[in-house]
């Protein structure tokens, strides 16, 4: 016999269903391109591109309440890899932090046994990338190590902390949301708690303001008119009750695209606070009719929200540029405005069927992913449609153009697909008035923008749940087997998933209620049953339907049976699917031929009550199969013999067996005989024998004395186990004759099932508080699971899908597939089997993730761009190698005949690289600008890199900014606000004195007379900002700057030394800031990177990344800037070239590129001599080098 090798690969895992209200924040879309959802006490992981859920994490036993992605802002090496960690918190108070590849906890965190309230991972300093900042109610805020669990410190608070936000522009910047109102830190430090309350200010609900007390017919536009008159939100003073709802602010976030804003979300408006005067400067209102927001995303790329609202649309907004129209020559902005530009399609929302959150991915900023309360998760995509019309003036609004290029190049034929790359590459940046044309330039095009739903995902409806799993695998059916789970649910449905992908494979509306239990008559169809709500006489609607998968075909199994009868309380097939047993509650037992649909018995009505039935294993189908080969071998003898002679009782017989074979073709199949046995309420065992049409009654085994009610029977080989409502099992040694009764005192035994597969004895109970896993030959539990202790869910139905897996469908709407051990359902993500590839370097090895990241940015040695490994001579494992090979696979769109810059821009895009991905946008646009004579217009960075961008456009904004704090200016602390900002702008002609003290102006009189005399001023008591205003008012701006410094305040100095100081002054403010930002004590070495870069300084810049060992980064950004003709700005450029190229060489030859190492040493010149050299030499040996990680680190420690 031909060996068989099966190996049918199912994962554990968790079919997930409708979510817990607690859920309803949890979800986060990470830089890593997943998304992490919870689902009761579960994590999913989903894939958003191909809509696939690749991990369920299990380890919480309350509801998941916050889930929060690691950042990917550091630079990735052997000893900072690629990883997927995720941090969890839930509502008992747990934060457990996971390994997502592996499905295994890292670490666990327990404080309080309260639901956390917000968490978020600290991304702002070097050193470490582990600190996790948690709210524990009530008041609590906790820096905790993700890494090793280890609490840092600790702060409390005077109200209880609803949620956080942090100042993106200024780490140090922290917004606690609080019952009351908000409270503002302005000293957070991953090194030592808050020193002080921080700053108490109280919201003013929107609608305590006068505005909102006019009658209706003031307010002839609209609620949106009538709240253009908000002008102060944030007050000092607590509000009086009357005047102030405080619960109504469901949202407060920092606006990631410009500093010192944030966003304040109510039910019917959005409001846009400018922090340094307290007061609106925008607001998005909601008419009557609309429908109220629920949650909104503030974007970076560009200045646009994503907002939520309850009926489950997305719209986006995005924020007018302050440009002028063409045909006007002047505007005054009254305040900032965010157009309506897209809006998706809303959901169907009923009382459980509710939207819950939406996400929208970090990278790009174009895909967004709804949350519904019954599980769904629908995926958005905003596209960007090119118009030749201008239907934007038709529609009341200004239009939106293209970007003039990508990373200063314009794109090519073949380079389609980057205009979809994300938010910034769709939409042009801000135009601002002074700097920017109102006319699009060439190559802009007018763009309209377009959500289109790409993927969904549904979950299982409400419990309860019935489950079965198809018939085994076997060597019959090995070449065509699918492992199928049916799960019949409370609505009628059968929903068919493969357990091999854990994807749904077919949705069946089979039945109008409830389905109670489901059994397959072969691998590709079954027979389902439900019954509906019972009558005033107890009587219902009984359906049996038989489920043909291949062509969803669906009919009425009893025909026209099951109305107003008792109630159907099983179904089971025999072994052989021939036939079908139908048990009642109060009605004798049917008996029906699955193969013709016909009723072959209808028991009388004095037949015993059944309480538990099941089919014998045993049969008589080998022996009848046995007399058909001998009827063929004695027909093949007839047809040979010559011998008329022959008996006539033999030609008899066999012409009887060839009727008999006619009859048994293909489907048909032969009538063999078969048992099964069933138990009445007294506990008596009852035998009976069905054959073909033919039913016969059997023995009969008296009751056992030590058993109650036997609940449910189970037959395989020999062995019979019986289970009572008392919690008894008793095991019949049938061979033996021998039973043995165990009490396991969990009470009702509701199921059992034996384990598929020859041989095989273990048995699955299923009790009311839970489920066992017993060895029937040693008599003895294997495994437990019990509700409360190890759970804290309830199980509803149980089964076994394979030998050694068992699935159990539970209340919290979940159905899991667990080891026999019964502990958890998470598994390693990189060893299950996916319908359709996943791209996520992050699953790969540490080493293999680099390789792949140097393989795409990487191939000048080739002419041409390849996709496949196996083209490059790549020293490493095949099972490496496939691996990287299926992730080149699933990237079905790539781009194509990009530079060098763009090239590293798109590929950190495609690994969602946060620092590379910053470092490269900066660094690409200002090695170009300085590379160029002149700077064509509109090239500019946006605003949302606020001190990185030109000073003139910087200066510009900054302006615009003022005069629209001064329109909305109304009190005298405002007033001189705006006047104090108007005056550091260099505004000298503006009308800003009425509100200065005489004392002031003969102060600066004075000043202005005696300029020699300017640094005295320093020496008296002075405000420092007065101070700095009097400097200014005598344009000593650049001693100013120095003061600021000298007085810690690093950020006002860079501010005004970008908007009052020649480009030289400004230089010389802004390199001792970079130099204050690599100190040990602030350690953000990587912000003074992109200060310098914006600077010119690439030479310093590519010092420090080779010095921080950032060899990669550094001889990339070298090569870029000696392609595009920056001057590297020093007398010997060579070493540092040099240096870098070598070290970058050995980096590519520790991960097995040796075609990069070699080009890369050869581009070091006698710097790279040696070590050209060694690979020359390894390549003509034919060596295989594969060097050690101690001694990879240390070769790369040799920095000249």
């Amino acid at each position: 016999m031909i060996p068989y090798t099966v190996n049918i690969k199912l994962a554990a895992r968790t079919l997930t269903g409708t979510l817990n209200l607690q859920n309803k924040t949890a979800v986060d879309w990470g830089w890593q391109g997943l998304i992490a959802q919870g689902c009761h006490s579960s994590i999913l992981i989903i894939d958003p591109k191909t809509a696939q859920t690749i991990q369920v994490l299990e380890r919480h036993k309350a509801s998941v309440v916050k889930v929060k992605w690691s950042r990917e802002n550091y630079h990735h090496s052997l000893s900072s890899p690629y990883s997927l960690r995720l941090a969890s918190a839930d509502a008992a108070g747990k934060i457990i932090v996971w390994d997502v590849v592996s499905g295994m906890a890292h670490c666990e965190i327990q404080e309080h046994t309260k639901p956390i309230q917000d968490m978020d991972w600290l991304w702002t300093q070097d050193a470490s990338l582990d600190l996790l900042l948690a709210v524990h109610p009530p008041n609590y805020i906790v820096l905790w190590n993700g890494d090793t669990g280890t609490k840092l410190w600790k702060k409390s608070y005077a109200e209880n902390i609803l949620s956080f936000s942090f100042d993106l522009f200024e780490p140090s910047n922290l917004a606690l949301l609080t019952s009351e109102g908000i409270v503002f830190i302005t000293d957070f430090s991953h090194s030592k708690p808050p020193g002080s309350g921080g700053k108490k200010v109280y919201i003013a609900s929107p609608h305590s303001s006068p505005a909102h007390s006019k009658p209706a017919a003031a307010q002839p536009t609209g609620a949106k008119k009538a709240l253009n008159k908000v002008k102060v939100l944030i007050t000092n003073e607590k509000p009086t009750a009357e005047a102030v709802t405080l619960n109504d602010c469901l949202q407060l976030s920092y606006l990631p695209s410009k500093r010192n804003h944030m966003l304040l979300l109510y039910p019917r408006e959005i409001l846009i606070l400018d922090l340094e005067l307290s007061q609106t400067v925008g607001v998005v209102a909601i008419e009557r009719s609309g429908v109220p927001f629920i949650q909104v995303i503030p974007c970076a790329q560009r200045d646009a929200l994503y907002c939520l609202h309850e009926n489950g649309c997305i719209t986006l907004r995005v924020c007018r540029s302050t440009t002028p129209s063409p045909n006007e020559t002047e505007q005054n902005v009254q305040e900032l405005v965010y157009d309506l530009r897209s809006q998706c399609d809303a959901i169907r929302v009923t009382k459980t069927v509710r939207p819950y959150r939406v996400v929208i991915c970090p990278v790009n900023e174009n895909n967004a992913a709804l949350i519904v309360s019954d599980g769904r998760v629908m995926l958005w995509e905003l596209k960007a449609h090119a118009s030749k019309s201008s239907s934007g003036l038709s529609s009341g609004l200004p239009p939106l153009y293209s970007p003039v290029n990508f990373c200063g190049t314009p794109l090519l034929q073949n380079q389609k697909c980057i205009p979809d790359l994300s938010l910034n590459t769709m939409i042009g940046h801000s135009l601002i008035s002074g700097v920017d044309s109102p006319r699009p330039l060439a190559g802009q095009q007018e763009v309209h923008l377009k959500f289109l739903l790409t993927g969904l995902l549904s979950g299982l409806p409400l419990p309860p749940f019935s489950l079965r799993m198809c018939p085994p695998l076997t060597t019959k059916n090995i070449n065509h087997y699918q492992p199928l789970l049916a799960v019949g649910t409370s609505n009628g449905s059968v929903l068919v998933y493969n357990l091999t992908s854990g994807l749904l494979h077919k949705e069946l509306s089979v039945h109008s209620c409830e389905v109670r239990g489901i059994e397959w008559v072969s691998l590709t169809s079954f027979l389902s049953f439900a019954t509906s709500v019972p009558n005033n006489l107890g009587l219902v609607r009984n359906e049996l339907q038989h489920v043909d998968l291949r062509t969803g075909r669906c009919f009425a199994f009893r025909g026209e049976r099951g109305n107003d009868e008792p109630a159907i309380e099983m179904i089971k097939v025999s072994h052989l699917k021939q036939y079908l047993v139908v048990v009642f509650r109060d009605k004798p037992l049917e008996l029906w031929d699955v193969r013709t649909g016909t009723l072959l018995r209808e028991m009388a009505k004095n037949f015993p009550t059944v309480t538990a039935l099941e089919w014998s294993p045993s049969h008589n189908l080998k022996s009848l199969k046995k007399k058909q080969l001998a009827a063929r071998e004695a027909m093949a003898r007839q047809t040979t013999l010559a011998d008329a002679e022959q008996s006539s009782v033999e030609s008899s017989v066999i012409s009887l067996l060839q009727d008999a074979e006619s009859k048994s073709e293909m489907s048909q199949g032969i009538s063999a005989r078969e048992h099964f046995v069933f138990t009445d309420t007294d506990g008596q065992v009852y035998h009976i024998t069905v054959e073909g049409n033919t039913v016969k009654d059997g023995a009969r085994i008296p009751p056992d004395g030590s058993m109650g009610s036997i609940a449910c029977i189970t037959w395989k080989g020999d062995t019979l186990v019986l289970g009572d409502v008392d919690g008894n099992l008793n095991f019949w040694d049938l061979k033996a004759r021998l039973s043995r009764a165990v009490p396991t005192h969990r009470g009702w035994v509701k199921k059992i099932r034996f384990a598929p597969g020859k041989g095989n004895q273990k048995l699955l109970v299923m009790y009311t508080d839970g489920a066992e896993v017993w060895d029937t030959k040693e008599v003895q539990m294997v495994s437990s699971i019990r509700v409360g202790r190890n759970v804290n869910y309830r199980i509803l139905d149980i089964d076994w899908c394979t030998s050694d897996k068992v699935v159990l469908a539970s209340d919290d709407g979940c159905v899991r597939v667990l080891e026999m051990a019964m502990k958890s359902a998470s598994y390693r993500m990189d060893e299950q089997d996916l319908t359709d590839p996943v791209w996520c370097p992050y699953l790969l090895l540490p080493r293999a993730a680099l390789t792949l990241k140097a393989f795409l940015l990487l191939q000048p040695w080739s002419d041409t761009l390849t996709m496949d490994i196996t083209h490059v001579d790549y020293k490493e494992k095949d099972e490496i190698k496939g691996l990287i090979q299926e992730q080149l696979n699933s990237l079905s769109k790539y781009a194509y005949s990009l530079n060098r810059a763009q090239n590293c821009l798109y590929n950190y895009w495609l690994f969602g690289d946060e620092s590379d991905l910053q470092f490269w946008t900066v660094a690409a646009h200002y090695v170009q600008s300085f590379a160029q004579t002149e700077v064509p217009q509109s090239s500019h960075l946006d605003i949302c890199h606020d001190i990185l961008c030109e000073s003139s456009f910087f200066q510009r904004f900054q302006l615009e900014r003022v005069r629209l704090q001064e329109v909305k200016r109304s009190s005298y602390e405002h007033t001189k606000k705006c006047a104090d900002q108007l005056l550091l702008l260099g505004q000298h002609t503006l009308q800003i004195f009425p509100y200065c003290t005489s004392v002031k102006l003969c102060f600066g009189v004075y000043v202005s007379l005696y300029q020699a005399a300017h640094k005295l001023f320093a020496g008296l008591h002075l405000c420092l900002l007065e101070g700095v205003q009097l400097l200014c008012l005598i344009d000593k701006a650049a001693d100013a700057c120095r003061y600021l410094q000298t007085y810690g305040e690093w950020n006002r100095a860079a501010w005004l030394a970008k908007v009052r100081l020649s480009p030289a002054e400004s230089s010389d403010v802004l390199k001792r800031w970079a130099e204050h930002l690599c100190s040990p004590q602030v350690n953000q070495k990587s912000k003074a990177i992109l200060v310098l870069l914006s600077l010119g300084c690439f030479h310093k810049v590519g010092e420090m990344l080779h010095s921080m060992r950032y060899f990669d980064r550094a001889a990339l950004f070298i090569e870029a800037c000696l392609k595009y003709g920056s001057s590297l700005t020093t007398a010997s450029p060579h070493k540092l070239i040099g240096a870098a190229f070598v070290d970058y060489a050995k980096l590519l030859r520790s991960i097995g590129l040796q075609q990069g190492a070699v080009l890369w040493a050869s581009r070091a010149g006698e710097a790279g001599k040696e070590l050209l050299d060694e690979l020359c030499q390894t390549e003509s040996m034919g060596l295989e080098p594969s060097p050690t990680e101690e001694e990879v680190d240390n070769s790369l420690g040799n920095v000249e």
